[in-house]
């Protein structure tokens, strides 16, 4: 079995970019090109619709991707499973977190899980902490720094780290914001800057409807909660955000923590992975290094 080719083809199957995915390789797309041919010999059966422009899946493809990450999987426990010492795990990790996390939560247990297995390769990810499970469950990182759903699906396992406070926060530059919230105001009347999706959207939205002033005066919609407190830090209105996030932004000194706004329940922070994933040797291994 040619390990090289599957690996070629799980890339070209999540990019479907026969340039990309030769460049990722280090061969020519002529020489991609005629490695599909091949697997598609094999299996008798075209994997790829393509012309100039596009490149799509057939359901073969589909069914030969999910074999060759199948067998790439068990080719790299094998690996693993022969080392004797734990030290010598090799391979690579992927993580995805928040800016912010990558800051806070991620380089102590990075470091003892470093000192443990120092021949394994880190690849880190940062983006929207709201999209943390969505990368997990699409295996496109082996785990995740994401705060815990409301409802978490049971193909998730999730591992406690800390729990994380939210507040209110309102810019300290004079603008009309400020003014508004000097005096006699309801919250209907006061811009509001909120995440795209995820779970301090919700809790946004549990902590308004209890303010029972009407419908909330949406100013933006930002990905990430670190361009939330930007925002808020140019004047463009207030926003619920996790405290942590405050704490490591650098306009962290243009926000102010408004009091007595009401009580907002704070995020379960985790380390999470998919359950079925949980026992190959480098998450395993990870999550030992952190208990």
């Amino acid at each position: 079995m040619d390990l090289k080719a599957l690996r070629m083809f799980v890339d070209l199957a999540k990019s479907l970019h026969f340039a990309k995915t030769a460049e990722l390789h280090h061969v020519s797309p002529s020489t991609l090109s005629r490695i599909i041919q091949r697997l598609e010999h094999e299996v008798g059966s075209s994997l790829l619709h393509r012309d100039n422009r596009t490149v799509v899946l057939s359901e073969a493809g589909k069914q030969y991707g999910k074999f060759a990450e199948q067998q790439l999987e068990q080719w790299q426990i094998l690996q693993l499973s022969l080392n004797q010492k734990q030290a010598e795990l090799q391979g690579k990790l992927h993580i995805y977190c928040s800016v912010t996390a990558a800051y806070s939560h991620l380089p102590p247990l990075l470091e003892r899980f470093r000192q443990q297995h120092p021949l394994v390769e880190i690849m880190l990810t940062t983006g929207d902490a709201a999209d943390a499970l969505e990368q997990v469950e699409k295996q496109a990182v082996d785990f995740a720094i994401a705060a815990r759903p409301e409802q978490l699906s049971r193909i998730f396992n999730f591992h406690h780290l800390a729990e994380i406070p939210l507040s209110v926060i309102a810019p300290t530059m004079i603008c009309q914001v400020q003014q508004q919230l000097q005096q006699a105001f309801l919250w209907s009347e006061i811009p509001i800057i909120l995440p795209e999706h995820g779970p301090a959207r919700k809790r946004f939205e549990l902590w308004f409807r209890k303010k029972q002033q009407g419908k909330a005066n949406i100013y933006a919609t930002v990905s990430g909660h670190e361009a939330l407190v930007s925002m808020v830090a140019l004047g463009c209105g207030v926003g619920i955000v996790p405290q942590v996030v405050v704490e490591n932004s650098p306009v962290k000194e243009r926000v102010d923590y408004l009091t007595n706004v009401g009580e907002i329940e704070p995020f379960e922070l985790g380390v999470c992975c998919l359950n079925q994933s949980k026992d190959q040797p480098l998450i395993k291994a990870f999550f030992e290094s952190i208990k």
